[in-house]
């Protein structure tokens, strides 16, 4: 019997990781998830996207937006742990139905019970990272750098909130990946192979 492979990539802003994330679904041939999450979640909840995607792997707050109960849109506060718990219940159903590939918000930890899971965190020399943002965002390197330290203190601040784990710590993973040292396709590559030879053990 085929044994399951859910993949859960944590990354640094311009590391690389949504595309080595991308690489791995094709590999392996599974689902993708990133962006995608939030219109599921809308889905399962009824909640507009616009609710997930300001909330989208940043700290505490409370966003209001109307959304529509029993067919009459309703004004009303919804706090991240709401939205969180949405997220949550999501990630859950998603796993269960078929083996997939998550970007992000705290997804290795919603399923750190399952023994499915592979857990990777992609990094890469601040150099690296300034060079792709500069590139794909067509930005100088003193926006990069703004950019990058910015994305990386919210995603941190999320996941540090929402989990007993730390973001980026070694200890949190299966695997930590350098990027810069092989590229993003070649990486990809040797992380299917460790994924592949975990799964067998």
């Amino acid at each position: 019997m085929k044994k399951r492979l859910i993949l859960n990539v944590g990354r640094e802003m311009g590391s690389g990781g949504r595309e080595l994330a991308q690489c791995l679904a094709r590999i392996f041939d599974l689902a993708f998830y990133d962006k995608e999450l939030i219109r599921e979640a809308s889905k399962d909840s009824g909640i507009c996207k616009d609710c997930f995607e300001q909330a989208d792997e940043k700290p505490q707050k409370v966003w209001y937006s109307r959304f529509p109960f029993f067919g009459d849109p309703v004004f009303s506060g919804l706090s991240n742990d709401a939205l969180f718990e949405i997220h949550y219940r999501t990630v859950r159903r998603l796993a269960q139905e078929r083996d997939c590939v998550f970007v992000g918000r705290c997804t290795d930890y919603i399923l750190r019970d399952d023994p499915a899971c592979f857990n990777i965190f992609v990094h890469a020399p601040l150099r690296f990272r300034l060079e792709r943002i500069c590139r794909s965002a067509g930005v100088d390197e003193e926006e990069a750098s703004q950019i990058i330290a910015k994305t990386d203190k919210m995603r941190s601040s999320y996941y540090n909130f929402y989990t007993d784990k730390e973001w980026g710590k070694a200890s949190s993973y299966h695997l930590c990946v350098d990027t810069s040292l092989l590229g993003i396709e070649k990486t990809a590559e040797w992380v299917a192979e460790m994924a592949k030879r975990a799964r067998l053990d």
